[in-house]
């Protein structure tokens, strides 16, 4: 059984900075992608940041420059470090997991329950 738990959320003023930690438990067959959501109040869940098992990244427009995914292997943990941070970036971070957890042909997306991220003076 796959399980993705985030940390690292919190208060912080406007233009500081955070590092959110994903840490993936279980095991995968193979990983395609992992990737980071944000959700805020009464808006719809939106991609921020993705990284490719072949370490290519993709980056919302509102956040790229100032975040920055990656990923360290051996720790089965998953970063967005977050720089310049704006209240617009207040929401609920999820992060996500897509792969095949065996050999076969089908693969599942996996979601953590996702931590509070809140910019405010």
């Amino acid at each position: 059984q796959v399980q993705l738990v985030e940390s690292g959320g919190g208060l912080v003023q406007p233009g500081g900075s955070l590092r959110l930690s994903c840490t993936v438990s279980g095991s995968m067959f193979s990983i395609n992608a992992m990737s980071w959501y944000r959700q805020a109040p009464e808006k719809q869940r939106e991609l921020v940041a993705a990284v490719t098992s072949g370490g290519s990244t993709n980056y919302a427009d509102s956040v790229r420059g100032r975040f920055t995914i990656s990923r360290d292997n051996a720790l089965n943990t998953l970063y967005l470090q977050m720089n310049s941070l704006k209240p617009e970036d207040t929401a609920v971070y999820h992060c996500e997991l897509r792969g095949y957890p065996t050999d076969g042909p089908t693969w599942y997306d996996y979601w953590g329950p996702g931590t509070q991220v809140t910019v405010a003076s």
